[in-house]
């Protein structure tokens, strides 16, 4: 009867083996979440960068590298933060030679990557959400804890400093090097855990500042899954605060594979 079992085993084992070998595992997609900065100054952010005319001959010089550089990974999709409506409209135009000139980093770093690996679409995977650190503010400052919040955007603002001395003296393609640097995105992304020291009882504003953040971060990691394939190469360029995130959930999500961009942005 053992015998007979074991043969009985080896024969479902040999049968499974059998199977797999004729359906092979899919390929995986590969994404590059390039960590950006706006280009075009819409001061939006809680804290911004000082940037000059990316039309200037010479950052255009910076960008054309950079692209190059970026194309050496063969995207087969490039996906960026603008809704998805307002990318492909705006991108069919960049295409067709009919948009105006535009410094936002979208047009200066996603349609012109595109364009170079002759991607005729454009995916805007952005999604509103709410951010409510007016709420975070006023619990802080109430209950004693304003100290935190100031420290916390102390050395937000000193982040912001060195990204833009670093764009003034080094360039386009160093700061994108800064800004993806796996050491930098880690720490940067303590500003919003320094978050959940802010409440108390049943009043959490921090818990609810994150739970926002956090969400429109995994609908965004939604629209992108939902709009690639197995063995797809995407590059997605993002601000930089939601590159921890995104990277995260690519790594953790089965059938994906991160990729470094500091593997492929130059010197």
């Amino acid at each position: 009867m053992r015998t007979s079992h074991s043969l009985t085993v080896l024969s479902i084992f040999f049968l499974v083996g059998a199977a797999l070998a004729q359906h092979p595992a899919a390929p995986a997609t590969s994404v590059m979440v390039v960590a950006d900065f706006h280009m075009s100054n819409p001061g939006q952010d809680l804290h911004n960068v000082t940037v000059g005319d990316v039309l200037t001959a010479e950052r255009q010089t910076e960008i054309a590298t950079i692209i190059g550089a970026l194309a050496e990974f063969h995207p087969t999709i490039v996906m960026a933060e603008w809704p998805a409506e307002q990318a492909s409209e705006r991108y069919a135009q960049y295409l067709a030679g009919s948009l105006p000139p535009n410094r936002n980093e979208v047009v200066q770093l996603g349609f012109r990557l595109a364009k170079a690996a002759g991607i005729k679409h454009f995916f805007g995977i952005d999604v509103d959400g709410d951010f409510p650190y007016g709420a975070v503010t006023s619990f802080a400052q109430t209950h004693g804890q304003s100290g935190l919040l100031e420290a916390a955007n102390k050395e937000i603002e000193t982040f912001i400093q060195t990204q833009t001395e670093t764009l003034r003296s080094k360039g386009i393609a160093a700061t994108l090097r800064y800004l993806n640097d796996p050491e930098r995105l880690s720490h940067d992304n303590n500003f919003y855990r320094q978050m959940l020291h802010i409440g108390e009882g049943s009043e959490q504003p921090g818990v609810d500042l994150l739970t926002g953040w956090y969400r429109r971060n995994f609908a965004i990691c939604a629209n992108l899954i939902q709009n690639s394939h197995p063995g797809d190469r995407i590059v997605v360029f993002y601000g930089s605060g939601h590159a921890f995130l995104l990277r995260q959930c690519i790594a953790e999500t089965p059938g994906f594979q991160l990729v470094e961009p500091n593997k492929f942005l130059p010197e």
